[in-house]
């Protein structure tokens, strides 16, 4: 008997057993999906500007519950932890830290930091320092290895503030010291609220439309004003490498700071009075100004009003001066951007957007650098003479890159690519950057006229990485080098000016991702790391790609995974389909094949993966795309179009034997809950489904939701059709919905699960809600995560592997542990 019948005995012993589950509390999955939460992934990189030396983060994935049980306030739009004055829930975090020498392989640990969360690291532009930030329980301070001592040490015992600003400091570009944002009031007694400072909460609208989407986490009242200051509130200083800290002007609620690249000046904003209840501090009123080192101001740019009214729109955007940036090529020149059609792109104007620069010592009036066409996207800066600017729109979704010269960048433009936003296989790559005389980051420039891209080479055949040499001079491309079967290898840095010698990243089906280095002219390839399989129990996972076409002729594709030891001979199995609806407004463009069937193959624990350990088949991300018809909306048909792509998934996978028909369920997290809760509504494809931090009803978005940019009043019949709350009685299949009670995520707050759910049972549905303490948008406590698969698992036993159907008793809320796990 092989492995895949020794599971389907063991998974027909597990669902003969009591199907109801009403236990409370806390649960624990199967042990080979416990595994999956505690499995250790291959580190965070972060290689130094001279590619010498490779740091290596250990990434703190998952949380214990107390620490997502801690105190923490909710203001503006920003979830901070008042104790010490930084964001609490930031994503990217570290454990552990360790450098790799890329030439000779040493590797140095560094094992002498406090505990605490490790955060924001930066290499120095010399590449002689790297600065991290350590966050304990009381404050975060900012620290600083030496390659030439071998030694990290905490540069000032000053406490930083990374309520408002997130990363709380930046290096200086020449490497000599660092301008770090410091929490004033750490240590001050709180603010305490009584009742005799409450006050009616009164907003009142002028008349004039201001379209907001639906945040979270706003300022409620005078008291959440008081707070926001008393915790928003820093002070830019001086660090230098021996740890002596200077003032830089006076306290303020830096929302933006950045050093120019000659290390001269600061470019400042700071949010001023008065706050707003209906959008995050984003949008709140700024000052801009350019700053000496010492704090002095040396110009004022623009003081911008609060931003409540920008026309509807995703390529709208607010009047007067915006999106501020030193020149990344010159010593010390800002530049900006300023709308031409009062912020809407609807207006028909010949350019949307000029583009201004100002140049120390700030006392003339700006010059106008550009004039762009469409919404404006950025400038890439190189060098005095090549620069690339980037204009966009949303209607088409096109986006367009010239090549300028930034001496006259309106004279002798050169087209570099245009094409959807949403093309992949015209994505012509991002380019290699490198360090300036000055220690800025520009584009690697190399004989005044070659430039170096690495892409994903999205194409029919799947993802193949490259590494392209442009010709400013011919403006055409040459590749050097593309990934080839069965790995799949991708571009980290270049070593050389020729594009022969560079760091890769390189896996396998079976190969998690590992360092190398590729010489081309010796045709060698040398491994710098060795990472462990971080999942040894699922090494015999079978994975192919599948392409299909559903009935309007739109091709579609998908990623299939098979149990280990199973062979399509031995039957149909049940399957788990896990998808995530997109908006295109092309059908050739919403086709395209964006995954490579060559990449390792992660059992992660978030999304279908684990239960391949149930002898359960997995089609991850069958493409459900949603395309715009003869120049209607994406959305106009957005429940055929979705149930069309649900429906041809559900035929290849039976066409090609794997999937027995009435054994299939549907999951998605987010829009991809919103998917399952319409397919479930609106058709008999699934046997049951899954919905994860979904949003059901949509006229609780009333001004627009994912690509819509149409309001509830403009749109009603689609908010109405799209909105699964809406066709409930429909829904004749059972649903687990799950969601954190924290979600601050834009349109699916709580209540949406809580009043579908609501909806479900008075209808008399099978249907299960599961609402996780402390948890936002995605989960991150150990217990919480556990939790979820063993909700997952238990769900799937009962209504997908077994025959006998019994009504779920309907609602578990775990309860906070009080100890530490």
């Amino acid at each position: 008997m092989n492995a895949f019948r020794l599971l389907v005995a063991f998974i027909c012993c597990v669902v003969i057993m009591p199907s109801s589950y009403a236990e409370q509390g806390y649960q624990t999955p199967s042990p080979e999906l416990a595994a999956v939460v505690d499995a250790k992934l291959a580190p965070t990189s972060f290689l130094s500007s001279d590619g010498q030396w490779l740091a290596l983060f250990e990434r703190k994935r998952v949380v214990t519950l107390d620490e997502l049980a801690k105190d923490e306030l909710k203001l503006a739009g920003i979830k901070l932890n008042p104790t010490n004055f930084s964001r609490s829930r930031v994503s990217a975090k570290y454990s552990a830290v360790e450098l790799k020498h890329v030439q000779s392989g040493t590797v140095i640990n560094i094992n002498n930091l406090p505990s605490g969360i490790i955060r924001s690291p930066k290499w120095s532009s010399n590449s002689k320092y790297l600065a991290f930030v350590v966050e304990q329980q009381n404050q975060a301070n900012l620290w600083l290895y030496s390659v030439e001592t071998k030694q990290a040490k905490m540069l000032s015992s000053a406490a930083l503030n990374s309520v408002i600003t997130a990363t709380p400091y930046q290096w200086l570009p020449d490497s000599s010291a660092l301008v770090a944002n410091l929490a004033v009031n750490i240590g001050k007694p709180a603010l305490k609220n009584s009742s005799q400072n409450v006050v009616p909460v009164i907003q009142q609208s002028t008349g004039e439309k201001a379209p907001a989407r639906t945040y979270q986490n706003l300022l409620t009242s005078p008291f959440d004003e008081a707070q926001f200051k008393f915790y928003g509130q820093g002070q830019l200083a001086y660090v230098t490498l021996d740890g002596n800290t200077q003032a830089i002007g006076s306290p303020a609620l830096f929302k933006s700071f950045s050093v120019s690249p000659d290390s001269t000046n600061i470019l400042v904003a700071a949010i001023n009075e008065p706050f707003s209840y209906q959008v995050p501090y984003s949008r709140f009123a700024s000052t801009w100004q350019i700053w000496g080192m010492r704090g002095y101001a040396l110009a004022e740019l623009v003081k911008q009003p609060l931003a409540d009214n920008i026309p509807q729109g995703y390529d709208s955007v607010r009047t007067g001066r915006r999106d501020f940036e030193w020149r990344a090529d010159q010593g010390a020149e800002v530049i900006w951007a300023e709308a031409q059609d009062g912020g809407d792109m609807k207006t028909d104007v010949k350019h949307h957007d000029y583009i201004y620069s100002l140049r120390a010592p700030f006392k003339r009036e700006p010059k106008l650098f550009a004039k762009v066409e469409r919404r404006y996207a950025g400038i890439v800066w190189g060098n005095q003479n090549i620069a690339m600017l980037s204009d966009w729109r949303f209607s088409d979704r096109q986006v367009r890159t010239y090549v300028i010269q930034p001496r006259n960048a309106d004279k002798n433009r050169v087209l570099f690519s245009e094409r959807s936003y949403n093309d992949a296989y015209k994505n012509p790559g991002s380019f290699i950057y490198e360090r300036n005389d000055l220690g800025a980051n520009v584009i690697k420039i190399v004989g005044g006229r070659y430039m170096y891209l690495r892409g994903n080479g999205a194409s029919e055949q799947g993802n193949i990485p490259f590494l392209d040499r442009y010709d400013v001079k011919t403006n055409s491309s040459k590749r050097l080098w593309q990934s080839q079967a069965p790995y799949y290898e991708r571009v980290g840095a270049l070593l050389d000016d020729e594009g022969e010698r560079f760091i890769t990243v390189r896996e396998s089906k079976t190969e998690q991702p590992n360092f190398f280095i590729r010489d081309l002219d010796s045709d060698t390839l040398t491994q710098l790391t060795n990472f462990a399989h971080p999942y040894p129990a699922f090494k015999g996972v079978t994975k192919e790609q599948l392409r299909y076409k559903r009935d309007d002729g739109v091709e579609l594709s998908g990623t299939l995974y098979l149990p280990p030891g199973y062979d399509v001979t031995q039957g149909p199995l049940p399957v788990l389909m896990w998808a995530y609806p997109l908006e295109y407004k092309d059908k050739a463009v919403a086709s395209q094949v964006r995954e490579s069937p060559y990449e390792f193959t992660y059992i992660g624990y978030w999304g279908p993966m684990p239960y391949l350990a149930k002898g359960i088949a997995v089609f991850d991300d069958p493409k459900m795309p949603i395309v715009g018809i003869d120049g209607s909306e994406p959305n106009d048909n957005f429940r055929k179009q979705l149930v069309s792509s649900a429906q041809a998934a559900v035929d290849v996978l039976v066409k090609k034997g794997v999937a027995d028909k009435n054994k299939i369920a549907i999951a998605g997290h987010s829009y991809g809950a919103f998917m399952v809760a319409n397919l479930l509504a609106h058709s008999d494809l699934f046997k049951t489904g899954i919905a994860r931090s979904g949003a059901y009803n949509r006229t609780l978005t009333p001004f627009g939701f994912q690509g819509e940019e149409r309001d509830f009043w403009q749109a009603q019949s689609v908010y109405a059709n799209m909105s699964p709350f809406f066709h409930a009685e429909k829904i004749n299949e059972p649903m687990l919905m799950i969601h954190g009670q924290e979600d601050p995520n834009s349109g699916t707050f709580p209540m949406q699960s809580e009043r579908m759910y609501a909806a479900l049972k008075g209808l008399g549905k099978d249907a299960r809600l599961v609402m996780l303490p402390y948890e936002a948008h995605g989960y991150r406590a150990r217990k919480s995560l556990l939790h979820v698969l063993w909700e997952q698992e238990q769900w799937l036993d009962k209504y997908l592997l077994n025959d006998t159907e019994e009504p779920v008793e309907v609602i578990t809320e775990p309860v906070a542990s009080t100890g530490q796990e």
